[in-house]
Parts: C-alpha cells; structure tokens; sequence
C-alpha cells in the first residue's frame, strides 16, 4: 500500500473514532430549552408530527457498552493492523497465522506418516490405513481435474486404466506427481497445410484398424512418416520418454473423431500436469502415489 493511502486510512480511522466519542459524550445530556412544571417528564423541545421528545439519556449500564466498544478498538488497533500499513504491536498476519496452523497440522500427522516409512508403493497400496489416506488426498488434490473416481475426463486422462502416457510403474506415477508433466504437442499447419492435415487423419484411422479414405491414407503416411515419427513411433505407438502417446488404441485424451484429430494436429496441445512436491511434500505424496497406482491395479 502506498504511503498516501496508508495515511488516508489512519486519518479516517483516528478521525471516525474521535467522532464517535464526541457524538456518544454530547449527547449524553440533552440542555433543555424549557424548565419542565413540577410532576412533568423533562422534553426536549423537538416536535416530530406532534411527537414529543422526551430527555431521557442512555441507562449508564449501555452507555459504558458503548464506551468500552471503542475502548476495545483502540487497543485493537494497536496490537492488530488496522492503521493502514502500521503492522500492530503483535506483528500479526492472516499468513502467519495460516502458517503457524498448517505447520501444527503438520506436525500432528507427521508421526502418523512415520509409520508407513519404509515400505514400498506397492505394499502401501495393500494397507488398508494408507489407502484412506492416499483417498482423501486424491480427493482434495486430484479429483477436480480426474475426477473423484479417477475416471478423467476431456483432457485429463483416466488414472484406473491400464494406459499411461509417462508410464504406470509405483516410480513413474511418483515422479509425475512430484515433478508434473508438460505435453508439447506443436502445431502443424503452418509445416503441413490443412490438406496434409486431412491425409494424416485418414492414416491414422488406416493404422488404428477404422474406415478411411485409401487415398488420402497412402498420401498421409508418406507426411506421416517424415514429421510425426520422431516422437510417435514408426508404428505409431507412442514414446514413453517423450510423453507421445500411442495413436493405433482406443485411448485418446482429446477425442478420436475426424474433427477432433484434425484440432489436435491443427493446433496442438499443451496439457500441464503441476508439480505437486511444494503443495504435498515427499511423505504425502507416497501415499497419494500408492493410492493411484492401486486404482490401476483394481
């Protein structure tokens, strides 16, 4: 916050709660215009459609609520920030204050994380108590996007299958959700034009076993063969090390209409997977790895 601003707001501040003592402090006593007759209820003055307005200040017991109300926000502001950027006496923060929560939870159940050291993935995935664990997890974490089932869906890959494009082993599964994964499908157009475009879509459904223009097919392979095998295979299968995916399956994360082949070649694809070592740590992510490792496994 700007030095201006942080003095606009203390001055507001100082300014409302000096005026909120004058307004409760004036008008405690009310000065009558007229000295009431003996037996009658002391008035104002002040007519409202013929009500009157009697002089009858706060009770004492309210009057004090009120008084120790700003007492209260005084001292608040002086140990809380509130003044702009005066930071308070405490030093006190929401992120300070968040951060002291998570490190306490995580203090808390790191004692229960210590008692799964030592073992593998795979025998994770068999303990019924880290299986809940990695459950909730998969759930805070990873649903949004797979789904709570693991499912996947349009763009997210299904985690139950047994098709996984940087591999399906305990330690591939670890290292994409400890590092991420980054797809780098580019654009071909601009290499290939809309009509090698057409002929690639048509090879790729010769090779995938589906109904396809024979000519287009043959013309296809030949581009095919030049741009698209140093990643996906001579044969079309895919290259793990490169995140290039098997083209000749079922399993295609984008679709395997015509159309949507064609807009996956057309414009590519930059699917993210996020690390996660920042958000988890080490200790959750084993659990979270065993747990999605045995819905592939079910």
């Amino acid at each position: 916050m700007s030095t201006f601003w942080s003095w606009w707001i203390i001055a507001m501040t100082v300014i409302t709660t000096v005026g909120v003592c004058w307004v409760l402090f004036a008008n405690r006593k009310v000065v009558l215009k007229e000295k009431p007759k003996d037996g009658e209820v002391p008035k104002t003055g002040h007519v409202y459609d013929g009500i009157e307005e009697y002089e009858n200040p706060l009770p004492g017991w309210w009057f004090n609520m009120f008084v120790a109300t700003v007492v209260f926000s005084i001292i608040y502001l002086v140990l809380y920030p509130g003044l702009g950027n005066f930071p308070g006496v405490l030093g006190w923060t929401s992120e300070g204050q968040w951060q002291q929560q998570e490190q306490k939870a995580e203090d808390r159940f790191e004692a229960v994380y210590a008692t799964f050291e030592g073992q593998s993935i795979e025998e994770l995935a068999l303990n019924p108590k880290a299986f809940k664990i990695g459950r909730r997890l998969f759930g805070n974490n990873c649903a949004v996007c797979h789904g709570s089932d693991g499912g996947g869906s349009y763009g997210f890959p299904n985690l139950t299958d047994a098709d996984w494009l940087y591999g399906g082993t305990p330690k591939d599964i670890e290292v994409s959700i400890t590092h991420g994964r980054r797809g780098a499908m580019p654009s071909w157009t601009s290499v290939i034009g809309e009509d090698g475009i057409s002929q690639v879509t048509e090879y790729l459904f010769k090779i995938g076993g589906d109904e396809h223009d024979a000519a287009l097919a043959s013309t296809g392979e030949t581009v095919f063969s030049t741009y698209c095998t140093s990643c996906h295979g001579v044969d079309g299968k895919g290259i793990q090390a490169f995140g290039a995916p098997n083209l000749i399956d079922d399993v295609w994360l984008y679709g395997r209409s015509p159309e949507m082949i064609k807009t996956s070649i057309r414009r590519g694809r930059k699917g993210i997977m996020p690390a996660q070592i920042e958000q988890l740590h080490e200790s959750k992510i084993r659990l979270l790895t065993s747990y999605v490792y045995s819905m592939s496994q079910r």
